[in-house]
C-alpha cells in the first residue's frame, strides 16, 4: 500500500499527523535529501516538502519531476507561501496542456 509523507521544519509538519501523514521533520539539505531518498525506497506515493525545505534541495527534487511515483508536491511552511509551489502547479500544467490556462489573462 502506498504511503504519503512530508518534510519540512517541525513545526510546518506537526500538524499534519492529525491526518495520518508521516511526517519527517528536516532542516539542512543532505538530511532533507537522505529523507527523500529514504522515502522513494519504502514506496511512498506522495511526498509533501515545504517551500523553506525544497529550496535547499531543487537540483536534487528535479530528478523525480518526470516519474510517475513518487509524486513530490511543494507546499507553504508554517510562514506562509513563498509562490513557489503554486509556481509548480502552473508549470505541470503548461507542460501537458501546452498552455498557462491557470494565470493567463
Amino acid at each position: 500500500m502506498y504511503k504519503v509523507g512530508i518534510i519540512g521544519d517541525k513545526d510546518s509538519v506537526m500538524g499534519f499527523l492529525a491526518l495520518g501523514i508521516d511526517i519527517f521533520p528536516a532542516y539542512e539539505a543532505d538530511e532533507i535529501k537522505k529523507t527523500i531518498r529514504d522515502l522513494v525506497e519504502k514506496e511512498y506515493a506522495i511526498i509533501y516538502i515545504t517551500e523553506q525545505a525544497s529550496l535547499l534541495v531543487q537540483e536534487y527534487i528535479t530528478r523525480y519531476k518526470d516519474n510517475r511515483l513518487p509524486a513530490i508536491i511543494i507546499i507553504p511552511g508554517i510562514g506562509g507561501s513563498m509562490g513557489i509551489g503554486m509556481n509548480e502547479v502552473r508549470e505541470s500544467a503548461k507542460r501537458a496542456i501546452g498552455a498557462d490556462i491557470l494565470f493567463s489573462e
